[in-house]
């Protein structure tokens, strides 16, 4: 498993990053512990969590469950000091978590207090900000995005005031870095502006989508992540499970992510399905599985700091794993240009 730089955090982390987000409800405790067994016996050393998880589906009886499960598997003896471990505080809206307040000082500082209790460690890694206080063009937001009902200074301000909260939990030795996640060029840039400025902090990642149907990130960010050395952890690397070719021809396997959510948040649709279709045929042609070919292609790209797999089974997760194994051939890339060319934007 080959390690990538962190930004500029000076951490080295495994270029697959284990995701949790299905344990505590389509995995149980025991099925998590074995997935971190399994990902730590393949070179893994990065785990990525949220207060919010599980979220298949989100729940008030489950919320919190996720971290709690990776607590248990450190308490059991497994060496902390060996995992990087990334968490995240729930942004505005969930009305569960802290009333669904938005992220302040007050809340970052409660959610933080949690989160360590439920992992059973007394730091994080990686703090992140879930999703923006003022919404986001992500989660299939795109085709109705307008931030002009933004006030820039009241945005500023919350910036401000979230960048000293962490620079006193970094100081207080609760985490170590922090990072985005869901967020915009605009918004980060603004983040890096606001910590050079004020000798605080800077953000060391973003946590957005990033998959063969998914490529908003190629652009401005992308330009961002090149010259502020801010590196992508890229969430559902195969779109929730479509990428895989397990809901070709409408199929929807048993206790699958589309038995629980049948358009698997806007990502399954004439267009989607379709392109996954193309992509299948690409794979076919050249020998690869669709699965792996999706994650290689992921670590190609140039600001990837590390792709967040996530498995029900271990069989599941293997595959995933060795996905980091397989090089792209010139003549595959350029088939997936063309195939991106022809479905730009699916999703």
């Amino acid at each position: 498993m080959k390690m990538r730089d962190l930004g500029n955090s000076g951490l080295q982390v495994s270029e697959i990053c284990l995701g949790t987000m299905t344990w505590g409800t389509q995995n149980t405790e025991a099925e998590g512990h074995a997935q971190m067994d399994q990902a730590v016996a393949a070179g893994v050393n990065f785990f990525d969590t949220a207060a919010m998880y599980p979220t298949t589906p989100a729940s008030a009886e489950t919320q919190g469950r996720t971290e709690e499960i990776i607590g248990t598997w450190f308490a059991s003896g497994r060496p902390r000091d060996k995992i990087i471990l990334a968490t995240k505080v729930a942004g505005e809206g969930l009305k569960w978590i802290h009333n669904g307040d938005p992220i302040t000082d007050k809340k970052i500082r409660l959610s933080v207090e949690e989160s360590l209790t439920r992992l059973q460690t007394d730091y994080i890694d990686l703090y992140q900000l879930h999703w923006p206080n003022r919404g986001s063009y992500h989660f299939r937001q795109s085709w109705s995005y307008d931030p002009t009902g933004q006030n820039t200074e009241e945005v500023q301000a919350n910036f401000l005031e979230v960048l000293h909260t962490l620079q006193s939990l970094i100081d207080e030795g609760k985490i170590r870095h922090w990072g985005l996640s869901n967020e915009s060029c605009w918004g980060t840039s603004q983040y890096l502006s606001l910590a050079d400025a004020n000798g605080l902090t800077r953000p060391v990642s973003i946590q957005n989508e990033y998959n063969l149907l998914y490529r908003t990130y190629d652009l401005d960010l992308a330009e961002l992540s090149h010259h502020e050395n801010i590196g992508l952890l890229a969430y559902s690397p195969l779109a929730a499970g479509m990428l895989t070719g397990k809901y070709n021809d409408g199929q929807i396997p048993e206790g699958s992510r589309r038995s629980l959510n049948n358009n698997l948040f806007g990502r399954y649709n004439p267009h989607s399905v379709k392109a996954v279709a193309a992509y299948q045929a690409l794979a076919d042609k050249h020998g690869l599985d669709l699965t792996q070919m999706a994650i290689a292609f992921c670590l190609t790209r140039p600001f990837m700091a590390s792709a967040i797999i996530g498995a029900t089974s271990p069989e599941q997760l293997q595959t995933c794993l060795t996905a980091a194994e397989l090089t792209l051939s010139d003549e595959v890339l350029a088939d997936i240009l063309d195939v991106y060319k022809a479905f730009t934007m699916p999703i």
